[in-house]
């Protein structure tokens, strides 16, 4: 399959060798130029819970205009918009699209740009991913790829999209409701993105603190209400067990928002734990946890 993964950070990175080493042609697109040209001279080195591969592959800090079969939006969500609309370079009439970001709302943009029809949303579980220079990424844990059609694509083509993820690697899955797959993985997400931030510590450290341990809970379980509030079909019963679970697989990893905030950037706060009071308040119900939260990382974010 050919296939181009916009935004090669970390977790871009960690699909890229992965389905790279399966056999599949591989196109990535980031705007870090010593990324991409330690890429094109030595190829993409990804280690951890896979292994230990280098693969070569073909790089670009701009977008090909020539037609994939699948495009994989790996990037922010600040950065999902710009990146859906230079991907229409690579559209073809059978070209799929897979969006993969943390939180909620990027898929919506995506969809606009490319078309609600070709669309998959995907959902990425306990990775634990991190760049350790360029060209270079390892990942922790690989707990679960999951997929679903944003709206018109019939469940087949998801399933032959994950079959090509299965065959490297990952364990993938089609599945037909893709907003609880999303709110299932972002109860997790507020339980450590914001606290781990906050103080600094790993999932594992936050996950059995006695200080911020209960507050990483509280978090978990205020979400696990907006869900319930809100009509969202979560097959999650206890929403502590299911974020522990979740975090000791991941209990050395750092999530992406502390690693955004140790390199003085910007996160994506916004659509992690500042989604939950926003669906609230359409439940007409209040969050106060994870609005408190949100609001201390972003006082922290106006030094950065």
């Amino acid at each position: 399959m050919k296939i181009a993964v916009m935004g090669c950070g970390a977790m871009g990175s960690v699909y890229a060798g992965l389905l790279a080493s399966a056999g599949n042609e591989l196109q990535v697109i980031d705007r870090w130029q010593e990324h991409v040209q330690t890429i094109r001279d030595q190829g993409l080195r990804v280690e951890g819970a896979s292994g230990d591969r280098t693969v070569r592959m073909a790089a670009a800090t701009e977008v090909p205009h020539e037609p994939m079969d699948l495009v994989i939006i790996a990037t922010k969500a600040s950065q999902t918009a710009q990146a859906a609309r230079d991907a229409r370079a690579m559209l073809a009439p059978h070209t799929v699209v897979l969006t993969i970001q943390n939180g909620l709302g990027s898929a919506d943009l995506v969809a606009e740009e490319v078309g609600a029809d070709r669309l998959l949303v995907g959902v990425a579980a306990a990775f634990g991913a991190s760049l350790r220079g360029p060209a270079h990424a390892r990942h922790e844990g690989m707990a679960a790829v999951r997929m679903g059609a944003y709206a018109g694509l019939p469940f087949a083509q998801a399933d032959g999209v994950a079959k090509v993820w299965r065959s490297a690697g990952f364990n993938a899955e089609a599945v037909a409701d893709v907003l609880a797959m999303q709110w299932e993985k972002l109860i997790c997400n507020v339980a450590y993105s914001a606290p781990c931030a906050l103080t600094g510590m790993t999932v594992g450290q936050v996950m059995d603190d006695p200080g911020i341990g209960p507050v990483s809970r509280a978090a978990a379980v205020e979400a696990w209400h907006v869900a319930r509030a809100c009509g969202v079909a979560i097959q999650v019963e206890d929403a502590v067990a299911h974020v522990r679970a979740f975090g000791a697989r991941v209990a050395d990893a750092k999530p992406s928002v502390l690693l955004d905030h140790e390199k003085r950037r910007h996160s994506e706060i916004d659509v992690i734990n500042g989604a939950i009071p926003r669906q609230a308040a359409r439940a007409g119900q209040e969050a106060p946890v994870n609005a408190t939260l949100t609001a201390l990382v972003k006082q922290r974010e106006r030094d950065f």
